[in-house]
């Protein structure tokens, strides 16, 4: 199932940091995928894997894609947050054990706001690019 847009609005957005370390990330792994976490060892963390290694299943539901990768979330963390819009971002620190971003002393972070809400970001000095 693909749900990339409510009301015009793209589900999911990334931040130029986050576009940043996804350049770095394929330099060394061209064609990687995120799935949304809704896991209990990297809480909500954006997991990001080498496309050929994850196996997206029959329920998950694509959001969009962010630089040209896509974005995937299970059918019952979509239930969840199917009034927000993700946008995913960088911090400092390690990424999820599984995910590519581990071992860069940075890592992928899902902010959210509610659609229709009005405000630009969750964090104010963030640029957020929809590509």
């Amino acid at each position: 199932m693909t749900e990339t847009t409510v009301n015009g609005e793209l589900r999911v957005l990334a931040t130029d940091t986050a576009l940043d370390l996804i350049l770095e990330i394929q330099r060394d792994h061209p064609d990687i995928l995120f799935h949304q976490s809704g896991g209990c060892c990297d809480g909500s963390s954006p997991m990001c894997y080498p496309a050929n290694e994850f196996m997206i299943g029959h329920s998950d539901v694509k959001l969009g894609e962010i630089g040209g990768v896509p974005v995937y979330i299970s059918a019952s963390q979509f239930e969840a947050w199917k009034h927000t819009q993700l946008i995913i971002d960088v911090v400092p620190g390690r990424g999820g054990m599984f995910s590519l971003d581990n071992g860069r002393e940075k890592r992928f972070l899902t902010r959210s706001r509610l659609f229709g809400g009005g405000e630009a970001c969750a964090v104010p000095d963030v640029k957020v690019r929809a590509i």
